[in-house]
């Protein structure tokens, strides 16, 4: 079997804890960064971390500028990209959507890019991916340059609303269904597998399921362990080279939601939803997902997610058409608007 040369690009430093964020000029001077910094921040964020952000900066004698973003769209993307014309690096200091534009507009304008989080409401901290909103298609996930650092401060993650943790914790236990389709794909059409890959994200949702009892609000290991699995999780995909390891059939079911539902949830409150039932087509044990979703807090059922049954029966039965070159237990032609329905009621969504 020939093998194919590929590149594994991975964070070259990961710092965690209270109070990292005063660092960042430290941080960006041992990475050999110099001259001019560009720091994409939201309208929150930029009190919250890009103010502490910025002074660490300019302390150490970088240039700074920043901008600040609103939505994860391709417009705010090119925004940004228009502005980093003689910058030498990009931080993204935000929740998931800037982080996603920041790493986005970077991969563009070929810089790298440091990802300062913070929230811990979804895997993005760390991966090779970019969540984007383009026009019609809704949310696309895009291929990006891993961040070459993480800068996550456990103390500004852990004053975040508590349901954002929650969301972090529910994206992580997705990571079940995510393997079982991969592994689903890899028997049925050949497509690469890593078994290491797949053996850290399985790790990772596993560890964050055993710790779920500890997962409080307002409790700063909590936030430190939420952090720690969305980087493994982000890491499991830069070594699978795709984002198999941690997105299967219930990301579709959340990519559909996001198009179909006039409010949709949080990325991860609604993979962990789709998990559930996911779970359930595998013949797998669903209620050891619901107990574990239950646990951390996170939302179970289509009321909890604040989303009409009708919707979720509706992006039942379309999960299957989104990004259709990857092969989940949907199959090619997906559920039936009967079987949608008894699937959600079964499991106890509806």
């Amino acid at each position: 079997m020939e093998m194919n040369p590929r590149k594994i690009e991975l964070p070259m430093e990961i710092h965690t804890g209270p109070g990292v964020i005063k660092n960042t000029g430290i941080i960006c001077k041992d990475l050999r960064f110099k001259g001019k910094v560009m720091v994409v921040t939201g309208y929150k964020t930029f009190n919250i971390a890009a103010k502490d952000v910025i002074g660490s900066l300019e302390a150490e004698g970088f240039e700074t500028e920043y901008v600040k973003v609103k939505e994860a769209s391709m417009e705010s993307v090119m925004m940004v990209k228009e502005n980093l014309e003689d910058m030498s690096l990009v931080l993204g200091v935000g929740g998931g959507k800037v982080i996603d534009v920041a790493k986005m507009a970077a991969t563009l304008a070929g810089l790298s890019f440091i990802s300062v989080p913070t929230a811990a409401s979804h895997d993005g901290i760390a991966s090779p991916r970019a969540s984007i909103r383009d026009g019609e298609r809704g949310s696309v996930s895009m291929k990006a340059t891993s961040p070459i650092g993480v800068i996550a401060d456990t103390d500004i993650i852990i004053k975040a609303p508590f349901r954002l943790l929650a969301s972090g914790c529910a994206d992580i236990v997705s990571n079940y269904t995510a393997i079982l389709d991969w592994k689903l794909a890899h028997r049925l059409l050949n497509e690469r597998y890593s078994e290491s890959a797949a053996a850290l994200s399985l790790m990772t949702a596993k560890m964050i399921i055993k710790s779920a009892d500890a997962i409080k609000e307002g409790l700063e290991r909590s936030a430190r362990l939420v952090v720690k699995s969305l980087i493994s999780s982000g890491i499991a995909i830069s070594i699978a080279g795709t984002s198999r390891p941690a997105s299967g059939s219930e990301h579709k079911f959340s990519h559909a939601l996001d198009r179909i539902a006039p409010k949709p949830a949080l990325h991860g409150e609604q993979c962990g939803v789709g998990t559930i039932m996911m779970m359930h087509l595998h013949g797998g044990d669903w209620r050891f997902i619901k107990d574990a979703l239950k646990k951390m807090h996170a939302p179970t059922t289509a009321y909890e997610l604040g989303i009409e049954p009708e919707y979720i029966i509706e992006a039942l039965t379309k999960a299957h058409t989104i990004r259709k070159e990857r092969y989940t237990i949907l199959g090619d032609r997906g559920l039936t608007r009967e079987a949608a329905e008894k699937l959600a009621k079964k499991t106890e969504v509806i």
